[in-house]
């Protein structure tokens, strides 16, 4: 696959305990994203967070450390991330995405 130099970023951001069709959510995203042929998926866990309700979830205090945060990036054209979107809208009850703009500098498939 080639990508164009100028791409998307997008990066969702959810909670490690979502489930979506009882799976993780964010296993669901990147088997999505993979299905729609998207360029790739990076799934993050994250360390300290909050959100939309404003709790701490953080690795310091054992009863805290449930729920970290995830970031899912994907990196493609805007068309095909933007078509993935509304797969992905139906599947988070609570969460946020961003789209942003990226120089993409290679991508190699291993297929020589």
């Amino acid at each position: 696959m080639v990508l164009p130099e100028k791409g998307h970023l997008l990066r969702i951001f959810i909670g490690e305990d979502d489930k979506y069709e009882g799976k993780p959510l964010y296993e669901w995203i990147v088997l999505k994203a993979r299905e729609h042929c998207l360029a790739g998926a990076t799934v993050v866990r994250g360390l300290e967070g909050f959100g939309a309700r404003s709790r701490i979830h953080t690795t310091k205090f054992l009863r805290l450390s449930e729920d970290l945060p995830i970031i899912i990036e994907i990196v493609d054209t805007l068309e095909k991330i933007e078509a993935f979107l509304p797969v992905v809208d139906s599947a988070i009850s609570e969460g946020l995405a961003t789209i942003e703009k990226v120089d993409i500098r290679f991508y190699r498939s291993g297929k020589k």
